[in-house]
């Protein structure tokens, strides 16, 4: 287990997020409480990170910011719900980052599938689950105050400064996204095996969902109408030929919005 000295602060009240580990540096918050899933660590555990050395995204991708500059954060449960029904906890957390930044920071955030929050097309957070026995690790990266972005990300991401929201100190964002996510879990552990209300509060903050898209895997593309999606949270796309395929995982490309 990562043994790096870390700020203990309390979870926001009435939240199962009871503890929160504030590290000035460290390699991965996800990588962090998975370690101290097996060390034992109870359900609720928060890892906050000023910087990561490794943070990880979707594919395999390195998720880097300037300290300070975006929420890094993981949160471990142990799900009260049926094994195959962890995925869909992504979701929620989803859900909860969309609530915060449009309520929050004043910013217009829809999902893009699979687990991309987005400001007029520009990623501003990413998500990221893993699991490991009968734990379950949420991640996100969050762009709350970046000066600038690089060159090579500037076209397709942003930042709460940079497109134009009101900048909150990170742990005022943190604890409202703990609150909302808080909220939808609950939701969950009530309807474990009914998903339909989770995809049309997905579906009705949905980025994606009536736009022309291509769906880029490792071994083809498919471009079509992203057309809805499935209870368990695949991606439905409506080819020119009109056939559908469904998608469970694959980066999407947004073409152009649907008149």
């Amino acid at each position: 287990m990562n043994t790096l000295a870390a700020t203990e602060l309390p979870g926001p009240p009435a939240t199962r997020f009871h503890t929160i580990h504030w590290f000035d540096e460290i390699d991965s918050t996800n990588r962090y409480l998975l370690d101290a899933a097996q060390a034992g660590a109870r359900s609720g555990l928060v890892a906050v990170a000023d910087a990561q050395r490794a943070g990880r995204g979707r594919m395999g991708r390195v998720w880097l910011a300037p300290p300070g500059a975006s929420l890094l954060v993981s949160v471990l449960l142990r799900p009260q719900v049926p094994i195959d029904q962890w995925p869909m906890l992504v979701a929620p957390a989803g859900l909860a980052a969309v609530k915060t930044v449009t309520t929050l920071c004043d910013l217009p955030a829809r999902l893009k599938w699979p687990n991309d929050v987005v400001v007029a097309d520009k990623k501003l957070a990413g998500l990221l689950a893993e699991s490991n026995h009968d734990v379950v690790v949420v991640g996100m990266g969050l762009n709350i105050d970046w000066p600038e972005l690089p060159a090579d990300i500037a076209e397709s991401a942003t930042a709460v400064s940079l497109a134009g929201g009101r900048v909150q100190p990170r742990r005022i964002v943190l604890d409202s996204w703990l609150r909302n996510f808080e909220a939808w879990l609950r939701v969950v552990e009530r309807e474990p095996l009914n998903t339909a209300w989770l995809r049309h509060a997905q579906r009705s903050v949905s980025a994606t969902l009536g736009r022309r898209v291509r769906v880029e895997m490792t071994d083809s593309d498919y471009e079509g109408l992203a057309y809805d999606l499935t209870g368990d949270g695949h991606l439905v796309v409506r080819g020119d030929s009109g056939e559908l395929r469904t998608f469970a995982t694959g980066d999407i490309v947004h073409l152009r919005a649907i008149s």
